[in-house]
């Protein structure tokens, strides 16, 4: 089995992704951290708006959410300790859907980016959020569809099956 090469825009969206890992650093994940996202790579800025699009050309060209489970379709993009430095990254297309229950050990950054409608994930509109260590949830998007693209610090995750 041969190794498939990365499209132009798988590329440059892992140099995107890469470059906005290496910006976040070390920072604790915290409300801090969100509010210095939104500043810094606003939703209606440049950046977030080309990382939009490049998902939705990475969706069409099969490498951007490959797998389905539940109503969910989803994929690791970057495995930690790769392009991305110490984060995973996962993006997720959820419409109107409640997502299986799990816990984020070490945090999870993300960001949402509306498909259809205007939708909300877990009560956050379009831009990033940041949940801290050891936080859980059942990711949930309501009013429309989104992407939703998370950085695990580690990729540390944990599907509690609740």
């Amino acid at each position: 089995m041969t190794a498939q090469v990365p499209t132009p825009a798988q590329r440059e969206f892992v140099a995107a992704i890469g470059e906005i890992a290496a910006a976040i650093a070390d920072r604790p994940l915290d409300a801090a951290l969100a509010g210095w996202l939104d500043a810094t790579y606003p939703a209606s800025g440049a950046k977030f708006r080309r990382i939009a699009e490049l998902i939705e050309i990475g969706d069409g060209e099969g490498w951007i959410c490959p797998r389905e489970g539940g109503g969910v379709r989803y994929g690791r993009v970057v495995k930690p300790g790769a392009e991305a430095g110490r984060f995973s990254v996962d993006v997720v297309l959820m419409e109107s859907i409640r997502g299986p229950h799990h816990v984020h050990p070490k945090g999870e950054i993300g960001m949402i980016m509306p498909v259809v409608a205007e939708p909300n994930f877990d009560g956050h509109p379009e831009g990033w959020y940041v949940y801290g260590p050891g936080s859980a949830h059942h990711p949930t998007v309501t009013d429309g569809s989104a992407y939703v693209l998370y950085l695990l610090p580690d990729g540390a995750i944990e599907f509690t099956g609740a």
